[in-house]
C-alpha cells in the first residue's frame, strides 16, 4: 500500500488503521487560516472540499508515485455561519451555546491525489441535532474536555463525551469523525489497493 494521510489528525489516523488500511501520516502544511480567508466566498460544502484537496496537492506534489489522501471537516450552522476550532475555553463556550437547541451540518471531505493531481474526491454531510444545553452542562462538560477539544470543530469529540451534546444525528458516524471512510475504502478497493 502506498497510501499518505496528508494530516496528524488522531481520529483520522485511528479510523484508517482501525479499518486495516496499511498508511503513513504526515503533515500537510497547509495554512488553513489563509486558505479559508481566500475561498470565504465558497458554500461550506465546497471550502471542506477544497480544503481537503488543497492538503491532498500539497503532500502529493512533494510525494510522487503515492496515493495521497487529504481531508477536511467543518461545522455549518444553519444560517451558513462556519465555525472554526475554538481559540479559548470561553470561544468554546460561545460555540455551544449558539448550537444549543439547533441543527447544524458537519460536512467530511476526502480527497485522493496522485503525482500532484486530484484523481477522487466525496464529501458528505451529517446532520447534528443539538438538544438544549443549560449553562450549568456547559462548564461541566468543559471541565471534561477542555483543553482536549481545542482541535475540534464544534468542540466536541462524538466518540467520547461529546456525544452528551446530541439529541439525534443523521449520517455517518465516519463522517462525524472527521472523514467518509467508507467511500475512501471503496475507492481503494476499485483501484486494487484493498482486496475487493
Amino acid at each position: 500500500m502506498s497510501l499518505i494521510l496528508a494530516s496528524q489528525s488522531a481520529s483520522r489516523r485511528a479510523m484508517l488503521t482501525a479499518a486495516g488500511v496499511p498508511f503513513e501520516a504526515t503533515f500537510a502544511g497547509v495554512d488553513e487560516d489563509a486558505a479559508k480567508a481566500a475561498l470565504r466566498d465558497l458554500s461550506p460544502r465546497d471550502l471542506a472540499d477544497a480544503l481537503a484537496e488543497l492538503k491532498a496537492l500539497k503532500v502529493s506534489a512533494r510525494m510522487p508515485g503515492y496515493l495521497v489522501l487529504g481531508s477536511d471537516s467543518l461545522v455549518a450552522l444553519e444560517d451558513g455561519t462556519i465555525l472554526d476550532k475554538p481559540v479559548d475555553r470561553d470561544d468554546a463556550a460561545a460555540h455551544l451555546r449558539l448550537m444549543s437547541g439547533k441543527r447544524h451540518d458537519l460536512w467530511s471531505a476526502a480527497v485522493i491525489a496522485e503525482n500532484g493531481q486530484a484523481i477522487w474526491r466525496h464529501v458528505e454531510r451529517a446532520k447534528m441535532h443539538v438538544r438544549p444545553l443549560s449553562d450549568a452542562f456547559i462548564e461541566t462538560y468543559l471541565d471534561a474536555e477542555w483543553p482536549a477539544i481545542a482541535g475540534c470543530v464544534g468542540c466536541y469529540r462524538i466518540e467520547g463525551p461529546g456525544a452528551q451534546l446530541f439529541a439525534r444525528i443523521e449520517g455517518s458516524q465516519f463522517t462525524v469523525l472527521g472523514m467518509p471512510l467508507l467511500n475512501v475504502l471503496d475507492f481503494l478497493r476499485v483501484r486494487g489497493e484493498l482486496p475487493a
